[in-house]
């Protein structure tokens, strides 16, 4: 296919050359990163006109919206907007309306996996949209990921990615809290990790992304606790998370708590730059009542 790919920072730039080497044809465009390996153009709309498929991967559902609304005129009638941003549910199906009004499919995609998902194509897409639109882009998914699961409407990707992070912030939280009180309680980590990744306490974050260094496979807290996911990043998915919650008037208390303690880390304390995993060092400093 010919794609347009327009975003190419740590996510984007290696989800694009994936594509390439898969044999597409790719043009792409950013306003700071040059992958090499890519054809970059000058403006979003240049890189997507003719395009089968445009791809974008944006900070941001306001970014999100000024590009749509640069690229959408640019392509032609029948081509997908395919968004793999992780932004708010009312900007996808914004756009997602603003791309269908003007003759185009689109998807909401966002991606878990982080970076080294991105460059090794094991990325799983949570995907909104048409079934029409889900199958002309679903052999890229492919070469993206390992995995892509059609959610439903517009918006419906967006809808799975927060309600999954807010799970997973709230469950790293659990997680990280368990093993500092195991420490003050004089129990072996390893111990700890033995018994709580086969028992009722297993998790992915303690099975799969350990934060105590040194114990089960390897994860960033074995590397300074440099970011696989940062910290920040976990901030931004939870406030959506309570951003979409308020919208529909839902009650989660333990989101609500997750974002309140990822704020301080991030804003007030040493977390931002982390690992969000890194909340485990903040816990072994901290008696009950800091």
């Amino acid at each position: 296919m010919k794609i347009a790919f327009i975003g190419l920072g740590n996510m984007g730039g290696p989800m694009a050359l994936n594509l390439v080497k898969a044999g597409h044809e790719v043009v792409g465009f950013d306003l700071a990163a040059r992958p090499e390996g890519l054809t970059i153009a000058a403006t979003g709309a240049e890189a997507a006109k003719g395009a089968d498929v445009v791809i974008t991967m944006l900070p941001n559902g306001a970014i999100l919206r000024a590009v749509a609304a640069e690229v959408i005129p640019a392509m032609e009638k029948g081509a997908v907007l395919c968004d793999c941003s992780t932004v708010d549910v009312e900007s996808a199906r914004s756009v997602a309306a603003e791309a269908a009004d003007a003759g185009l499919l689109a998807l909401d995609a966002p991606v878990s996996g982080g970076i080294g998902g991105a460059s090794a194509g094991t990325l799983t897409f949570m995907v909104g949209g048409t079934d029409e639109a889900f199958a002309k882009v679903k052999p890229l998914f492919d070469v993206m990921g390992q995995k892509a699961v059609h959610c439903g409407a517009s918006g419906n990707g967006q809808a799975a990615k927060i309600c999954n992070n807010m799970i997973l912030g709230v469950t790293m939280i659990a997680t990280c809290e368990a093993f500092a009180l195991a420490d003050k309680l004089g129990l072996d980590r390893q111990a700890m990790f033995d018994v709580v990744s086969t028992s009722s306490g297993y998790s992915w974050t303690m099975n799969a992304y350990c934060p105590a260094p040194g114990v089960g496979p390897k994860s960033p807290a074995d590397n300074g606790y440099l970011p696989g996911f940062a910290s920040e990043l976990m901030l931004k998915d939870l406030g959506l998370s309570q951003m979409a919650a308020e919208a529909v008037d839902a009650d989660t208390p333990m989101g609500e708590r997750a974002l309140e303690l990822y704020r301080r880390f991030v804003e007030d304390e040493d977390g931002r730059g982390k690992d969000f995993s890194a909340m485990l060092p903040r816990f072994e400093k901290l008696s009950r009542n800091a």
